[in-house]
């Protein structure tokens, strides 16, 4: 079992960078951003839905566009601004680490606390992490980290997810258990546990070198002429 980030000195995760595609003037939010030099204590988010949204947004994986993907079906309230750390991916470690039988092949996603109302998505901000939600949907790893804007001074005093209160985690379990679900019906979704900072901080360094596994294979693929893995 690999040491804690914690207790781990910190390493450099080398990460390969994808080139740039001919006059391209904004940068990919899950390839084309930093995930920040301070990762994982302090990381970058990419914000794609804000409380306040009506229909989810997502970003399109293949131009990193925002886009609607559904309205929001039912009365869930987002409880938090959400989104992704870029230059991360969900793959065999963190799939190994929550006991999945595979990774959910996505960035991994980020729950951004702050007190300031926010109108809309499409933002970078830095992010301390304090903890996350285990979530395993439809055998997939689909863990949820949990952190604030680090500029938010209000929150600096929340060291780990068990110092917030515990209606700010319960309604961030709720959200993710149900928002998928019409109402009397089973949930696909299965809440592991919650974990604390130190956690949090590891599942984000594996994703991290989950990231670098899958830009290794991209470019080897690209290089020997054979289907790239999809990124």
């Amino acid at each position: 079992m690999e040491p804690s980030a914690s207790s781990r000195a910190p390493q450099t995760i080398e990460i390969p960078v994808l080139p740039k595609s001919a006059g391209s003037f904004r940068a990919h939010p899950w390839h084309g951003l930093s995930i920040g030099d301070k990762a994982p204590t302090v990381v970058t988010a990419y914000i794609e839905i804000v409380p306040s949204d009506t229909v989810k947004f997502e970003m399109e994986r293949n131009t990193g566009l925002l886009i609607v993907d559904r309205p929001q079906k039912y009365s869930n309230v987002l409880p938090s601004m959400y989104g992704l750390i870029p230059q991360t991916y969900c793959g065999d470690r963190l799939a190994k680490h929550a006991g999945a039988e595979r990774g959910d092949g996505e960035a991994l996603d980020v729950c951004v606390l702050s007190q300031r109302p926010i109108s809309h998505g499409d933002f970078v901000t830095p992010v301390i992490p304090i903890g996350g939600l285990s979530i395993i949907d439809k055998g997939e790893a689909d863990d949820k980290i949990i952190g604030y804007m680090a500029q938010e001074e209000l929150y600096h005093q929340w060291k780990t997810l068990s110092d917030a209160p515990p209606s700010v985690v319960e309604r961030l379990q709720h959200y993710f258990l149900t928002y998928k679900t019409p109402p009397g019906w089973k949930t696909t979704s299965v809440l592991r546990k919650t974990y604390q900072k130190d956690e949090a901080l590891e599942v984000i360094h594996l994703a991290m070198l989950d990231y670098a596994d899958l830009i290794k294979s991209h470019s080897h693929a690209a290089s020997g002429g054979i289907a790239r893995p999809k990124l």
